[in-house]
């Protein structure tokens, strides 16, 4: 009897290792894609931040001015995701007798790695950037 019920118990517990890891695997390729995208765009806008701090704009004028506006795009992102995250979760109670997720701790977790992920991809490119002397980021112009 009980190799019935382990065989029976181990389907379920493949199927949720297995989503457990692609699950992972989304998480990771949209933190990928978010720092790309992110990143990208604090690059392109080089020769603003070369005419800002050549207006007066100290480093941390810049830093601040990139890193909020990443993060507000972010948390708009982030707010309509868990909207629609929690909308597929009350269907999905409704139609799997029985599921209940533990959708609180993983959805801060995820959110908690995103804003993590796009406050670097803000960052580091804002910060390399407010490096450069800003002849050398007009003159690229």
């Amino acid at each position: 009897m009980e190799q019935i019920v382990n065989r029976q118990l181990s389907t379920p517990t493949q199927s949720t290792t297995l989503l457990g890891a692609f699950a992972v695997l989304a998480l990771l390729l949209a933190s990928i894609g978010l720092y790309g995208v992110l990143s990208y765009a604090v690059t392109q806008r080089t020769n603003e931040i070369g005419v800002r701090m050549a207006l007066g704009a100290t480093s941390r004028d810049i830093l601040m001015a990139f890193g909020l506006r990443g993060l507000a795009l972010t948390l708009v992102g982030l707010v309509v995701g868990l909207a629609l995250s929690v909308a597929a979760e009350r269907l999905m109670t409704a139609l799997l007798y029985g599921f209940r997720p533990g959708y609180v701790p993983i959805a801060t977790a995820v959110s908690l790695v995103l804003l993590a992920v796009s406050g670097l991809a803000c960052f580091v490119p804002a910060n390399r950037a407010a490096r450069i002397d800003p002849m050398v980021a007009l003159r690229n112009e």
